[in-house]
């Protein structure tokens, strides 16, 4: 049974988090979001802080950078019901998301592209690439939501594997020092074949051939990368070089199973945020909020509000669900892509409406209200769009394959 309260001994970390995110991100949320493109240098202070956090062991899984299943000592089936890194990383999230989305993607070290080294990297991997800033590469032209399809290839070459390809959308592409790359090593073998490798910035052929302008998250970066004959050591493969064909793309999709819960819990923050702004702005106008009332005697606003309440608290639980069960390492796809398509889905439509609700305080920029519901908007689209979570969510309610649903 999961217990819906914030675990005790994460208390002190969630308010510290918290006081974190309203003194460094949101105090520059708007000066960032003018300057796209322009590097938040206050962030360096900051990831320096939740870094050494970390190494001491206080951080709790402080930032977005995502654990391994099985980082907690101990057998799931002999110990109790335990909340570790997973938890703890998602009620980060929460907070910093709060504050500011683009902000936390920005963030050196705490990326999505962290979270496949730690969710996928062997040990040796994980003590070599210590420190490292990655971003995540997946995304290609023609190639969005259906990672199974990507063209990337790398091919062996001695001690070396040489990728070529093209990939958009990367977050923290031009900031990061190295990308994590989604690759094939045989397009004939289908998703099997599909590999991720750690490839560092620094080596020849790798390039940043241009920034997007973006609609939100415009603090952090998103880069088009280009591979033309990239020669990666083969010790950055991450994980197993073996092509399972028994196994097919759930090795390189668990990844998602650890990230999908953060980006879910981004969207719970960035909507909690907007609700609170505009109950604010509503009590300040003379709307009465009763939850001793029926819903629908209330006023449209105010039953309005209800309603996103309680949208927003059951992403809340399915995002706290799905951390749970990766922290007690129970198979949490299905929950993880519920998750996901619930926070993004109600993410976006609670900023929108909150929008509405403020009125003129809602569509100009003396408020973040206005940029939250830009920001949110992609939050239910990276990671996993809505359409494919659904499909996910089916085919494990169903017990169909990825070729049986489609």
């Amino acid at each position: 049974m999961i217990n819906l309260e914030t675990p005790r001994k994460f208390r002190p970390f969630v308010q510290q988090a918290h006081q974190v995110a309203q003194e460094f991100l949101r105090a520059n949320s708007r000066k960032y979001d003018l300057a796209e493109h322009a590097y938040p240098k206050e962030l360096d202070l900051l990831a320096s802080l939740v870094d050494g956090m970390a190494d001491s062991g206080q951080g709790q899984g402080a930032g977005a950078a995502g654990v391994r299943r099985g980082d907690d000592d101990g057998d799931a089936r002999t110990s109790k019901v335990r909340n570790g890194a997973n938890m703890s990383s998602v009620l980060s999230v929460i907070e910093m998301c709060w504050a500011d989305v683009g902000l936390l993607l920005s963030m050196p070290r705490q990326g999505l592209g962290n979270s496949a080294i730690a969710s996928v990297a062997n040990d040796e991997q994980l003590e070599r690439f210590k420190g490292t800033w990655a971003a995540m590469a997946i995304t290609e032209p023609g190639t969005g939501s259906d990672s199974a399809n990507i063209s990337t290839t790398a091919v062996k070459d001695g001690d070396a594997y040489v990728l070529n390809g093209e990939k958009i959308y990367v977050t923290s592409g031009e900031r990061a020092d190295s990308v994590v790359v989604w690759a094939t090593l045989d397009k004939s073998l289908g998703r099997a074949a599909i590999k991720s490798f750690l490839v560092p910035k620094s080596l020849p052929g790798i390039r940043v051939e241009r920034l997007e302008h973006k609609l939100g998250i415009r603090s952090s970066d998103t880069a088009v990368i280009v591979l033309d004959n990239c020669r990666v050591p083969a010790e950055n493969l991450l994980g197993s070089p073996d092509i399972d064909t028994k196994q097919g793309f759930a090795g390189a999709m668990a990844t998602f199973d650890n990230t999908r819960p953060l980006v879910a819990g981004m969207a719970v923050g960035c909507a909690r945020a907007a609700l609170e702004d505009t109950r604010e702005l509503l009590e300040a106008a003379g709307v009465v909020i009763d939850y001793d009332r029926p819903a629908q005697t209330q006023s449209y606003a105010a039953a309005t509000f209800i309603a996103m309440e309680a949208d927003w608290e059951a992403a809340l639980l399915l995002t706290l669900q799905a951390a749970w069960m990766a922290d007690n390492r129970k198979p949490n796809s299905m929950q993880a892509s519920m998750a996901k398509a619930k926070a993004g889905r109600i993410g976006n439509e609670i900023t929108l409406r909150c929008v509405e609700l403020a009125g003129t305080y809602g569509y100009s920029e003396r408020e973040l209200i206005e940029k939250w519901s830009r920001d949110s908007k992609i939050l239910d689209i990276f990671e996993g769009t809505q359409q494919i979570q659904q499909l996910i969510v089916a085919r494990r309610l169903l017990d169909l394959t990825s070729s049986e649903l489609r």
